[in-house]
């Protein structure tokens, strides 16, 4: 049944989002004075946060929305929005009758950047039309441009995914060990952090230096060894590590061998 909202003088009708994170949270609010369930999720209320106007059009230019509210509850706060535990997560919003229940989805997308001012925050909202302006031919590249273990990889993402647990950390938390694991398989891959106040955030590994990992930033204040984390291995994307360690040449996403652009500003070499 389609419903045409906002028809009468009088409705009982409130706004909703659904959050659902990358590492598997979902979150429901709305703009109603009490909790509303629906959809299989529970939608607390949060008359702090406030969602703009959305802007839909039947052309390819892109939908256009945002929330912003205060820091005051529970489950957005302020260090999990400096975690980046909201970034790149999926949004959908929409109406619903807190009487009926009958809702309808308005805006879908992710959430792209995150903005803080004092006790506020904002967050701008990407919608699905965004998709569409993926370059379908890829460029040419020296390395490969497959995500590891991922689409045109065709590696097992459960074969190079560990279970550990942190010996040590170092360098103000920026810099850590882990027991059973070769360092140099690690690098370039990730970590994310079963325990303590990390748990589900995925940290990356910039660097290896002997037996220590350096992630891309440090771990938080409560984090401490023997803590568990689940590690990925990394690749550096070049056809040798592809060959060599991989043993998947076949299915390297690049082009080593093509000339660059330096080729057209040579001069041909007297004989």
């Amino acid at each position: 049944m389609n419903r045409t909202w906002f028809s009468q003088p009088l409705e009982t009708v409130a706004t909703w989002w659904r959050i659902e994170r990358r590492d598997g949270v979902a979150l429901g609010f709305t703009s109603h004075d009490r909790d509303i369930i629906f959809g299989g999720l529970r939608h607390r209320t949060a008359p702090g946060m406030v969602p703009s106007a959305m802007r839909r059009s039947a052309s390819l230019e892109l939908d256009t929305a945002e929330i912003s509210g205060a820091l005051s509850h529970d489950a957005i706060s302020e260090d999990d929005l400096v975690a980046g535990r909201f970034d790149g997560a999926s949004i959908t919003m929409g109406l619903v009758d807190w009487e009926t229940l009958e809702a309808e989805s308005l805006f879908a997308g992710t959430i792209g950047a995150v903005g803080r001012e004092g006790a506020q925050f904002s967050a701008e909202l990407a919608s699905l039309k965004q998709q569409l302006f993926r370059e379908l031919v890829p460029r040419t590249s020296p390395t490969c441009r497959a995500e590891f273990c991922g689409d045109g990889c065709t590696l097992s993402v459960a074969k190079y995914t560990h279970e550990a647990a942190l010996s040590e950390l170092g360098n103000g938390r920026l810099w850590i060990k882990v027991a059973s694991a070769d360092p140099a398989d690690f690098c370039f891959g990730w970590l994310r952090p079963v325990d303590g106040p990390d748990a589900g955030t995925a940290f990356r590994i910039r660097a290896t230096q002997a037996d220590w990992l350096i992630l891309d930033r440090p771990l938080s204040t409560g984090a401490e060894s023997g803590m568990r984390v689940i590690l990925k291995e990394g690749c550096d994307h070049t056809l040798s590590t592809c060959a060599q360690r991989f043993d998947n040449a076949v299915n390297f996403q690049g082009e080593p061998f093509m000339p660059g652009n330096d080729l057209l500003t040579r001069y041909p070499a007297a004989q």
